[in-house]
C-alpha cells in the first residue's frame, strides 16, 4: 500500500476523481468537530469549546466548510447526483436546527442530490427538541441518528454522557411526532458496571418507540481515552469476551424478536428501507467525499484523510488548497482484503466466486464449524451464522491469512 503525505496529493485526488465512474453512488459525509464535553470513551477528532480557545469557531468551520465543497465539486462529475449525505461528529445537534440547515443549504449550492437521497444527522439528545427537528425535516433532512448509550444512570455516568436516561427517547418520539419516518438509536454494550438487566431496561426504552433502525456496539478501550486510564488505575475491570458475547445474544434475540433484521453485525433495521445507506456505501466501498477537519475520503481506490485540527484544516483552504493530510492508493490486492472484511460482516454476505481457492478452501472450514453457511442460487454467497457472528473478525482473519 503506497501512503503518501501531504505532497503529491492534490493530483492523486484530482486524477481519481476525474476517472470515476458515474454509475458508482457518491456519498457525502460532513464532520462537525464540536462537542459539549467530552465523553471519557470517546477519541474521535472532536474539541471543547476550551480545548479549541480562540483558534477556530463554528462560523470559521462553516466557512471553511464551503471552501472544501466548492473544491469537491470542481473536482467531481458535476452530473453524478448524491445518494446519500451523514452529518456527524462530535455534536452537529450543537449548530441547531439553523445551523444544520445552513450546511445542508451549502451542499445542495455545489452538488445536487438524488431524487430519493438519503439524508442524516447525528444528534445528541440534549441538545435536541420538537422545534429542532421540525426545522430539520423541513430544510430537507430525512433520517435522524441518536446517541442513546443506555437507558441506565450509572453506565451513562461511568461514559460521561451528559443526556438524562429518559431523553433518547423523548427526543425519538418527538422526531416522530415530527415527521421523521426512518429514526436510528445508538447502544453501547458492555460498559463496566453494566449487568444483563440493565440491557433488558435500555431495550425495552428502545422498543417503546417506534424507531426503526438500531445500532449496538460493543464498548472498545482506546488508548489515550478518559476510560482507558481508570481501567488502568483498576479503577474499572476491563470488558469481558464472554460477557460482550453474552449481550450480543441479548441484543439480536430482543430486536429480531420485535421485527428488526440484523443487516450488518452492529446494525438491525424494521425493513431494508430503513438501512443506512450510507453505512452501506462504506462498507460495499463505494465513493464518498469526507468533508470537515479530520473526515476521511474514498474515491476511485485512493483514500485520504484531512488536517484533524479546525484551525490548520481552515488555514490550508484560506489559502486554496485541499486540507490533505496524507493519502494512500489502494492496491488490487487492498481492495480485495477490504472487501472480504466488510461484506462478510453484512447480511448479504460474500459472494463465493469473490475469494480465491486458498481463501474459500478456508471457509469451508468455518461452514463445517457452523459459522458460515451457503445461501443463494446453489450456494452462491456466503453468510455468517448466528454463531458467526460473534465470531466474525475472526472468520474473516483466518479467512483471508492462512494459519
Amino acid at each position: 500500500m503506497k501512503v503518501e503525505m501531504e505532497s503529491g496529493t492534490d493530483g492523486v485526488v484530482g486524477a481519481a476523481c476525474g476517472a470515476v465512474d458515474a454509475a458508482t453512488p457518491l456519498g457525502l459525509y460532513l464532520h462537525v468537530p464540536f462537542c459539549a464535553t467530552r465523553c471519557g470513551y470517546c477519541d474521535f477528532n472532536t474539541y471543547t469549546a476550551g480545548e479549541l480557545g480562540s483558534s477556530s469557531s463554528p462560523e470559521s468551520w462553516q466557512e471553511a466548510v464551503d471552501r472544501e465543497l466548492r473544491s469537491a465539486a470542481r473536482l467531481m462529475n458535476p452530473t453524478r447526483p448524491i445518494s446519500t449525505v451523514f452529518v456527524g461528529g462530535g455534536t452537529p445537534s450543537l449548530l441547531g436546527a439553523a445551523g444544520l440547515s445552513r450546511l445542508l443549504s451549502s451542499v445542495t449550492e455545489y452538488f445536487d442530490l438524488a431524487d430519493d437521497a438519503e439524508v442524516t444527522t447525528e444528534s445528541n439528545p440534549e441538545s435536541t427538541s420538537p422545534e429542532f427537528f421540525e426545522g430539520l425535516l423541513g430544510a430537507g433532512f430525512n433520517r435522524i441518528s441518536l446517541g442513546m448509550q443506555s437507558a441506565a444512570p450509572h453506565v451513562l455516568a461511568t461514559l460521561d454522557r451528559t443526556h438524562t436516561p429518559g431523553r433518547a427517547v423523548a427526543a425519538a418520539r418527538e422526531a416522530t411526532a415530527a415527521g421523521f419516518d426512518h429514526i436510528n438509536l445508538d447502544l453501547i454494550y458492555g460498559t463496566p458496571g453494566e449487568t444483563d438487566d440493565d440491557l433488558h431496561s435500555s431495550l425495552d426504552a428502545v422498543l417503546s418507540t417506534e424507531v426503526d433502525h438500531v445500532s449496538a456496539y460493543a464498548l472498545i478501550i482506546e488508548d489515550g481515552t478518559a476510560l482507558a486510564r481508570r481501567i488502568r488505575r483498576g479503577e474499572l475491570p476491563a470488558p469481558d469476551d464472554d460477557v460482550l458475547a453474552d449481550r450480543y445474544r441479548i441484543l439480536d434475540d430482543r430486536l429480531s424478536t420485535a421485527g428488526f433484521d440484523w443487516y450488518e453485525v452492529s446494525n438491525w433495521s424494521r425493513s431494508r428501507a430503513a438501512e443506512c445507506r450510507h453505512n452501506l456505501a462504506y462498507w460495499y466501498s463505494h465513493d464518498w467525499w469526507g468533508i470537515g477537519p479530520g473526515a476521511h475520503s474514498h474515491v476511485n481506490g485512493v483514500r485520504w484523510w484531512n488536517l484533524k485540527h479546525p484551525a490548520r484544516y481552515a488555514d490550508s483552504l484560506a489559502a486554496e488548497q485541499l486540507p490533505i493530510g496524507g493519502h494512500e492508493i489502494l492496491t488490487s490486492e487492498d481492495r480485495h482484503l477490504e472487501a472480504v472484511m466488510l461484506k462478510a460482516r453484512c447480511r448479504d454476505g460474500l459472494g463465493v466466486d469473490e475469494l480465491t481457492a486458498g481463501e474459500y478452501q478456508r471457509a469451508a472450514e468455518f461452514i463445517d464449524d457452523g459459522l458460515l453457511e451457503h445461501v443463494g442460487s446453489v450456494g452462491a454467497r456466503l453468510v455468517l451464522t448466528d454463531a458467526g457472528r460473534l465470531l466474525a473478525d475472526r472468520v474473516v482473519r483466518e479467512i483471508l491469512v492462512a494459519g
